[in-house]
């Protein structure tokens, strides 16, 4: 863990609720100058606590309807099979998290698609081709209740 105070987790709650703030609009809102605003902000930057700035995208008004969390098992688990599969997930567009678990899963996988057709194309002609997968299960998402970016950053104070 990088060491950061009060000052630094103000910074990176503005960033990460809204990227698009200018240095000064975050400065103004924490009560610093534009400057040591900046040289923090480069410094967070540098120490890899701000990854990359993103626009995210509304899924729902693009026609991206569906939701899955699916968890996936491995025929094997041997270290060259578990990181094929992890190859391969990462260059599908579809998935857009992956963890290993603990637990009876290998892999929970998180895939967002147009419709129920294109999940279940994506599952036939995508996911299920990779070698070494001995079973999926789909748990499709319903209602969406919170979907947040933000990280709970007051726990670190």
């Amino acid at each position: 863990m990088t060491d950061i105070n009060r000052t630094d987790i103000q910074i990176l709650d503005s960033l990460q609720h809204d990227a698009s703030l200018t240095t000064q609009e975050i400065a103004d809102r924490i009560n610093i100058s534009q400057s040591p605003c900046w040289r923090r902000i480069n410094k967070l930057e540098e120490q890899g606590l701000i990854e990359k700035k993103v626009a995210l995208l509304n899924r729902e008004k693009l026609g991206m309807e569906v939701v899955v969390f699916a968890t996936v098992n491995l025929t094997t688990q041997g270290r060259d099979n578990l990181e094929y599969f992890e190859r391969e997930v990462e260059i599908l567009p579809e998935v857009m998290e992956c963890y290993t678990m603990a637990g009876t899963w290998d892999y929970m996988l998180k895939i967002v698609a147009k419709d129920i057709r294109h999940y279940e194309i994506f599952v036939r002609e995508k996911l299920t081709k990779l070698d070494n997968i001995r079973e999926v299960h789909s748990h499709i998402a319903v209602t969406e209740i919170k979907n947040s970016t933000a990280l709970p950053l007051e726990s670190l104070i």
